[in-house]
C-alpha cells in the first residue's frame, strides 16, 4: 500500500487557529468527563462508605485485568438532563477485559439518587445489551439500584424500548448463549429482581444485597407482614432456601473476585479471524488532527489527512481515486485489523454514491469491516442532478449500507446532516459503534440552511397573500432562534446526552478506540450467512 502524502502546512495561520480552537474544545470535554466521573454529593459518598460498599469506580478497577484498556460507553449520557446531576445516566458501562476475556460491563452508581433508574438510564442499559448481543460479549452487571425513578415511571415502564425490553433482551441473550453474570450489591426490587433472576450466575453480597418483588414497605402495606430487607431477600434466604442466588460473598470485593473466577471458567471465546498485519503507528503525529480539522464546519479539509493519522503506517489503498471525488474509499489497517474506509470530501453526487455502493459491496463480500468517517452535509440537489438520477443512486448507497452485515463503525469528525447521515451509516443504520469528535454537529440540516428555508417559505406565503417580503429585522427575528436551537441541539454534547452516539472522543484517541472496538466485534461472526442486497431502482 502507498503511504498518504500529507500536504498540511503546520506553520499556516489556519492550522494554528484550528489547533488552538480544538484544544479549547478538548479542555472542555476533559472537564465534562471529569465532572461526570467525580461530581458526587459528600452526603451520598458518606452514606455509601458507612454501608461498607465500594464506589462504582473502585468496583470497575477490581473487576478489570490490571493494565488493560476500558472502552467506556456513553460517559456523558443524560448530561444536563433532569436536575443536571444524573451523571452517566446513573452508571458506568463499557467493554473491558476480565481474565483475558472481553466482556460488557454495567455498574450502578449508588451515589447518584441511590442508583435510581431514569429514562436515559434505561436507554443506556438497552444500548449495552445491544452491544453484548451484536458482539457476543458476556454481560456482567454489578447491581445496586433503588429501582425505577417513580416520578418518571411513564417514561420508563410501558413502551417497546422501555424497561420491560431489558428482560426480553435477557431472554434473547440466554437463547443466543451469551453468558450473563450479576452481583447483587444492593437492593434489587420488582423488575430489578427479574433482571437478576434471569442471569446465568448470581453472586449475592452479605449485609446489603437483597432481591425481592416487593420491598418491606410494600409487603407491610399489602399484607400487614413486617419483615426486614435481609429476611425478605437476603443472601441466606436466596442461597439456602429459594435457590435464586448461587454464591454468597462476604463483601463487594469478594463478590468481584467470584465473578472473575466465573469468567475464567467460561468456555474460551472463538473469535472471528481476519487477515491481520503487524500493527504499526501512523507516520504522522495524531495530535496534528487538532490543526487539520476546524470547529468551523465551513472550513474544508481533506479526509485523507485524517485517515493518514489513524491507520497503520499511514498506508492507504485508495479505490477509484479519480472517480466520484467527493467520496474517498479505500483499504487500510488499524492496529493490524483490515478495514474498508469511506470518508467525505464534499456533498454526495451520483458518481460518489455509486462508487461507495460498489466499495461497500466489495468489503461485505470479502468480510472486511467498514469504517465511515462522516463530514457530510448531504446529497447534491437541483434539477440537473435529479435528471441525472441522484435520488435512485443515493438509494443504492443507502441500501448497501443497510444490508452490509460486516461490522460497521462510524466516527463523525465534522458535519452530519440530513440524508448524508443515513448514507454514511448514522445511528439508524446500526453501526456496531458510533462516536463523535467534540467539534462535530448533527441535524436535519445546518442552522444557516434551516433559517434560510424558513425565511424563503415565509416570503413565499407573504407573496401569495399579497404582503411585502420580510424586512431585514424580521428575517433576523426568524433566523437567530433557528441558529441558536441548531447550535444547541446539533452539538456533540446534546447528541451524546441523548445517546445518539457511544461517546464524544478525543480525535487523538480515535485510532485506539477503533482498535478496541474492532477487537470486541470479532467475538461475533464477521458476517451473517445471508449475503446479498435489496432491490436497486435502475
Amino acid at each position: 500500500m502507498e503511504v498518504i502524502e500529507s500536504k498540511i502546512d503546520k506553520n499556516s495561520d489556519q492550522y494554528k487557529k484550528n489547533y488552538d480552537d480544538m484544544k479549547t474544545l478538548m479542555d472542555d470535554l476533559n472537564a465534562e468527563l471529569k465532572k461526570a466521573s467525580d461530581d458526587r454529593s459528600p452526603k451520598a459518598i458518606a452514606r455509601e462508605q458507612e454501608s461498607g460498599k465500594l464506589p462504582a469506580k473502585k468496583k470497575l478497577e477490581l473487576l478489570l485485568d490490571k493494565n488493560t484498556p476500558f472502552l467506556e460507553i456513553a460517559p456523558l449520557a443524560a448530561k444536563d438532563m433532569y436536575d443536571g446531576k444524573i451523571h452517566k445516566a446513573g452508571y458506568f458501562s463499557g467493554i473491558g477485559v476480565v481474565k483475558g476475556r472481553e466482556v460488557g460491563i454495567a455498574i450502578n452508581d449508588a451515589t447518584i439518587k441511590g442508583g435510581s433508574m431514569y429514562p436515559m438510564g434505561v436507554k443506556k442499559g438497552l444500548r449495552m445489551q445491544a452491544i453484548c448481543m451484536e458482539n457476543r460479549l458476556p454481560a456482567i452487571n454489578l447491581i445496586d439500584s433503588a429501582g425505577a425513578y417513580l416520578p418518571m415511571q411513564s417514561e420508563i415502564f410501558p413502551d417497546l424500548w422501555d424497561g420491560g425490553r431489558t428482560f426480553f433482551n435477557q431472554a434473547q441473550m440466554s437463547k443466543m448463549g451469551i453468558p450473563q453474570i450479576a452481583a447483587v450489591m444492593g437492593l434489587c426490587t420488582a423488575g430489578g429482581a427479574y433482571g437478576v433472576a434471569m442471569c446465568d450466575d448470581i453472586v449475592h453480597v452479605k449485609n446489603h444485597g437483597a432481591i425481592f418483588l416487593g420491598g418491606p414497605p410494600l409487603v407491610k402495606a399489602a399484607t400487614g407482614e413486617e419483615v426486614t430487607a435481609d429476611e425478605l431477600g437476603g443472601p441466606n434466604l436466596h442461597c439456602i432456601e429459594s435457590g435464586v442466588s448461587d454464591y454468597i460473598a462476604e463483601d463487594d470485593a469478594h463478590a468481584i473476585q467470584i465473578i472473575r473466577n466465573i469468567v475464567e471458567n467460561l468456555p474460551a471465546a472463538d473469535k472471528a479471524k481476519l487477515t491481520m498485519k503487524e500493527p504499526k503507528p501512523p507516520i504522522y503525529d495524531p495530535e496534528e488532527l487538532y490543526g487539520i480539522v476546524s470547529p468551523d464546519l465551513s472550513k474544508p479539509f481533506d479526509i485523507r489527512e485524517v485517515i493518514a493519522r489513524i491507520v497503520d503506517g499511514s498506508e492507504f489503498l485508495e479505490f477509484k481515486e479519480l472517480f466520484g471525488s467527493t467520496m474517498v474509499c479505500g483499504w487500510a489497517h488499524i492496529h493490524g485489523y483490515p478495514v474498508g474506509i469511506l470518508g467525505n470530501n464534499g456533498v454526495l453526487f451520483s458518481d460518489s454514491a455509486l462508487k461507495a455502493t460498489q466499495f461497500i459491496q466489495l468489503c461485505d463480500k470479502r468480510k472486511i469491516p467498514l469504517l465511515f468517517l462522516q463530514n457530510i452535509t448531504g446529497f447534491i440537489i437541483g434539477k440537473s442532478y435529479e435528471q441525472g438520477g441522484i435520488t435512485k443512486n443515493g438509494h443504492k448507497m443507502v441500501n448497501a449500507v443497510s444490508t452490509a452485515s460486516v461490522p460497521k463503525f462510524t466516527c463523525i469528525v465534522g458535519a452530519s446532516f440530513g440524508a448524508g447521515n443515513y448514507a454514511m451509516c448514522g445511528r439508524a443504520y446500526s453501526p456496531r459503534f458510533l462516536w463523535m469528535w467534540p467539534n462535530a454537529q448533527i441535524g436535519v440540516m445546518g442552522g444557516q440552511q434551516a433559517a434560510g428555508v424558513l425565511i424563503s417559505i415565509t416570503n413565499d406565503q407573504n407573496a401569495r397573500l399579497g404582503k411585502p417580503p420580510l424586512t431585514k429585522e424580521e428575517e433576523e427575528f426568524i433566523r437567530q432562534p433557528v441558529l441558536d436551537n441548531a447550535y444547541k441541539e446539533g452539538s456533540a454534547y446534546y447528541s451524546t446526552s441523548q445517546l445518539w452516539d457511544d461517546g464524544v472522543i478525543d480525535p487523538v484517541k480515535t485510532r485506539d478506540t477503533l482498535g478496541l472496538a474492532i477487537s470486541a466485534a470479532l467475538n461475533a461472526p464477521i458476517r451473517n450467512d445471508i449475503y446479498g442486497h435489496g432491490v436497486f431502482r435502475m
